[in-house]
């Protein structure tokens, strides 16, 4: 049977959206106008996006036995994603964040990691979970012992890793060994050691400084577009396309999503991420929000 599975281990967050005139600066109160709740994590994000772009995907992660956690869930099974691995930590609330958006799109926000602190390492050793995978995705929403544990059984059996290794946070030796993609943006570039990231000839540089530790590297530059870099190709770049801004959220789960479908589709690196970058297009004109 192919293997034509996508699996994204990662978070889930109840998001709650308060929309304002202006993020505020330090104790600065500001007023806004607008909240509502949106399903959220990077996980859930990554999930959702690989389902619409026509892949099959399953997800891993834990949500806590509450409302938010019932949403959550729904709002996968929603987006067409597999939840049989999505289990229900007794005792701990659900992951959530507090994110503002202001009237030029652009968003701040604070996660609270609830039930996604608590996924076991050891449910990555289900056989059933890695059934027709073909493709594994991590984020940093969730311990390293997580995605260690799920990077090695990946590895173990034949299966490429990408991780979107946002929020930034050191990687280990051990875990860094067993990542075949590595994506990051530019400020996520910039904390891993590369240099400034300003355009797209400073998005192949920081792609190529990175590539010493990984074996491709995909550093996205938001409208300026993305750099790759590979052992093989060395530095392809390739320009954003140009669309009306309706709002930056998760514009960067929509691209890892398109990315792993096309992957898992059998495109190159090069293909998925072209790919990738008009389904990010999309998603900040508007055409692609979460359930």
């Amino acid at each position: 049977m192919t293997a034509s599975v996508v699996l994204v281990a990662g978070s889930l967050h109840y998001d709650i959206m308060v929309e304002t005139e202006h993020l505020p600066r330090r104790d600065e109160t500001a007023v806004g106008h607008r909240w509502y709740p949106k399903f959220g994590g990077k996980g859930g994000n990554q999930a959702v996006s690989c389902a619409r772009q026509g892949a099959a995907a399953r997800f891993l992660g834990a949500v806590g036995q509450d409302d938010f956690g019932r949403f959550l869930t729904a709002g996968l099974i929603a987006g067409g994603v597999e939840t049989q691995a999505v289990r229900v930590v007794a005792g701990a609330g659900s992951g959530m964040s507090v994110a503002l958006q202001d009237k030029a799109g652009d968003y701040a926000a604070t996660i609270v990691s609830g039930a996604n602190a608590l996924i076991d390492p050891a449910w990555l050793g289900d056989d059933a979970l890695w059934s027709d995978v073909g493709l594994l995705i991590l984020q940093n929403e969730v311990p390293e012992a997580v995605n260690l544990a799920a990077a090695t059984e990946a590895r173990r059996r034949g299966i490429r890793t990408v991780l979107n290794a946002a929020p930034f946070r050191p990687l280990s030796r051990q875990f860094a060994a067993l990542i075949d993609i590595l994506v990051v943006n530019a400020v996520e570039a910039e904390m891993m050691g590369a240099a400034e990231v300003c355009c797209l000839a400073s998005a192949c540089e920081a792609a190529q400084q990175l590539a010493a530790r990984f074996d491709c590297v995909i550093v996205t530059a938001g409208s300026k577009g993305l750099a790759i870099w590979t052992s093989e190709d060395a530095c392809l770049k390739i320009a954003a396309d140009k669309v009306a801004v309706v709002s930056s959220h998760g514009a960067g789960d929509a691209f890892i999503g398109a990315l792993g479908a096309a992957l898992c589709q059998g495109a190159t690196v090069a293909e998925a991420s072209a790919a990738a970058a008009k389904a990010a297009a999309r998603h900040v004109a508007g055409q692609g929000a979460a359930p």
